[in-house]
């Protein structure tokens, strides 16, 4: 994807969930070089918390399909001015195809430039952190054979253990457990995983919070960096180890 005009109006398909909504735009705010208020990225931000739990859908634990709602704030993005979509949220991304057939603007895939930065580092492996239904989907799975990127996500009860810190710790505004944490990414390194992803945006705040080192990727973070520059933005404060990965 790339952006032939500066100064694009940005839409935030988010409340998926709030926090989540929240430490982006700051990211997009923080990162953005800009000397005045009128440099940074013009943005308009959905919200809409109570949009269907995405994971449950994908599970077949809900008949409510969430790209309804979804496909109705795109269009109200849109109708506001919108020029390009970023959702910070992995497991919206199931419903990615087809909510970009249904909208006329540009969708920045979480996914694809999450992985593009990895295939750039030179990692051959990577460990998926995320929720049962970003695993259940494929998605991280698929775009990973299709970029020769070697592929592993958590054994059944480590990934029962990620699911409690997204849902019963994070989203309910506590701190994550770190001692279990620290056991999922171990079993992923035992592994042989170059590289640990957090393709859960909730688990971005744990990133917000601890300094978990260079092996981890934040699929927020590269989110974030890769919006900025198609939204024709210049970008500041990411560090320049991280930013040389970023097309």
């Amino acid at each position: 994807m790339q952006n032939e005009k500066n100064n694009l109006v940005l839409g935030i398909l988010g409340g998926l969930g709030p926090m989540a909504t929240v430490y982006f735009y700051e990211m997009l705010t923080e990162h953005t070089r800009a000397e005045k208020d009128q440099d940074h990225i013009d943005i308009i931000i959905s919200s809409r918390a109570t949009t269907p739990d995405r994971t449950a859908f994908v599970l077949g634990k809900s008949e409510e399909n969430p790209l309804c709602v979804m496909k109705s704030e795109a269009e109200k993005l849109i109708e506001a001015g919108t020029e390009l979509i970023s959702i910070p949220c992995n497991t919206a991304h199931y419903f990615y195809d087809e909510l970009a057939k249904s909208v006329t603007v540009p969708i920045v895939n979480i996914i694809y430039e999450t992985l593009s930065y990895i295939k750039r580092t030179g990692a051959k492996k990577i460990g998926v952190l995320a929720t049962d239904g970003t695993v259940m989907s494929g998605a991280y799975e698929q775009m990973c054979k299709k970029m020769g990127i070697g592929y592993e996500v958590p054994s059944p009860d480590r990934q029962k253990m990620l699911s409690e810190i997204i849902y019963s710790e994070i989203k309910q505004g506590k701190d994550a457990d770190m001692r279990k944490f620290g056991e999922i990414c171990d079993e992923l390194r035992s592994r042989g995983c170059e590289k640990l992803v957090l393709g859960c945006t909730e688990l971005s705040l744990i990133a917000r919070k601890n300094d978990l080192g260079a092996e981890f990727v934040d699929s927020l973070q590269v989110l974030a960096a890769r919006t900025i520059r198609l939204c024709g933005k210049e970008t500041v404060g990411f560090g320049e180890d991280f930013m040389k990965y970023i097309d």
